[in-house]
């Protein structure tokens, strides 16, 4: 099991950017797909973007299509998410997790998932 650790969340105002990062160790990190998913209080958690092995291909979550954008590093065995032009209603935890098939957007199929990170979006 490849075992995943998120970074890069914070507070930051309405229309602004960050960065998350998720580093993956314990598992050859190519052979999985990576996904970002995210969980705001008191709602399920939800599916935001995907990427596969290689990178050749994406997939976003209507919410995220034109402000957010997933890509991978690895030879750093590290996943990213830049979100940019940020609102409030992007406010969750968000989550890294990995998959060994490209199985859609379900989070019952990732099999490993990292801690999480806080984003809060303030107006």
């Amino acid at each position: 099991q490849v075992q995943l650790v998120e970074s890069g969340g914070g507070l930051v105002q309405a229309g602004g950017s960050l960065r998350l990062s998720c580093a993956a160790s314990g598992s050859t990190f190519s052979t999985y797909v990576m996904g970002w998913f995210r969980q705001a209080p008191g709602k399920e958690r939800e599916f935001v973007a995907i990427i596969t092995w290689s990178g050749g291909r994406t997939y976003y979550a209507d919410s995220a299509k034109g402000r957010f954008t997933i890509s991978r590093d690895n030879a750093k065995n590290t996943v990213y998410l830049q979100m940019n032009s940020l609102k409030p209603e992007d406010t969750a935890v968000y989550y890294c997790a990995a998959s060994r098939n490209y199985g859609g957007t379900d989070p019952h199929r990732f099999g490993s998932w990292g801690q999480g990170t806080q984003v809060t979006v303030s107006s």
